[in-house]
C-alpha cells in the first residue's frame, strides 16, 4: 500500500488535529504510509524549571509520500489524529519536489531539524521563539556561533537583546 520512492511517488501536506501529529504519524506509519514529521527543540521555562522539549517543526502538520494513482489515499482523512489532507480542488496538492527531501537531509537521527542559519550584521530578523516572539529587529552582533545581539524597538527606544540564534529567521522569510 505505501508508495516506493520512485517517480510517480511525491509528498503531501497532512492536516493534524491539535497536538496529535505524533499520534497521526504513528497512525499511518501502521498503514504502511511512509512518513516525515521533522521535529524542533524548544527550550521550556515554568516553574523554576528549564528543560529542552521536542516539538513538531511545522506545528499541526506531518507529510506523507504517495502514489495517487496506486495508493488509496483517501483513507487518510479517516485516520486518527489526521484533520484532512492538504488538497488543491478534488486531489492532494503535491509539495514541491526536493522542499521535503532537503528537509530530511538537514534532520539527525532523532528527527530533528537543524536548518543553518547565515546571517549577516545590519540584517532584518524576526524572533521566532521566547518571550520576545514575533518582533522583528536588526542583526547587531554575532557573538558567537549558539548567540547573537539583536537590536528591537521596545516602547520608542533601541534596546540590545543576546539571543539564542535557534530562536531567530531572516525577517523576509
Amino acid at each position: 500500500m505505501a508508495a516506493q520512492n520512485d517517480e510517480t511517488s511525491r509528498w503531501y501536506a497532512v492536516h493534524c488535529q491539535p497536538h496529535r501529529e505524533s499520534s497521526a504519524a504513528g497512525h499511518l506509519r501502521k498503514q504502511d504510509f511512509e512518513i516525515f514529521l521533522p521535529w524542533r527543540e524548544k527550550t521550556r521555562r515554568h516553574a523554576r524549571k528549564i528543560e529542552n522539549v521536542r516539538r513538531p517543526f511545522f506545528l499541526g502538520y506531518l507529510f506523507i509520500r504517495l502514489d495517487l494513482a496506486r495508493d488509496a489515499w483517501r483513507c487518510v482523512n479517516s485516520t486518527f489524529g489526521v484533520a484532512r489532507i492538504v488538497m488543491q480542488n478534488d486531489r492532494p496538492a503535491p509539495a514541491p519536489r526536493g522542499v521535503i527531501e532537503a528537509l530530511e537531509a538537514a534532520c539527525d537521527e532523532q528527527g530533528i531539524l537543524h536548518l543553518k542559519k547565515d546571517f549577516r550584521l545590519g540584517q532584518k530578523v524576526r524572533i521566532t521563539d521566547g518571550p520576545l516572539v514575533d518582533l522583528v529587529g536588526e542583526l547587531d552582533q554575532l557573538t558567537d556561533l549558539e548567540r547573537v545581539r539583536v537590536l528591537i524597538d521596545i516602547m520608542g527606544g533601541r534596546t540590545r537583546v543576546l539571543l539564542p540564534r535557534d530562536f531567530l529567521t531572516p525577517a523576509d522569510a
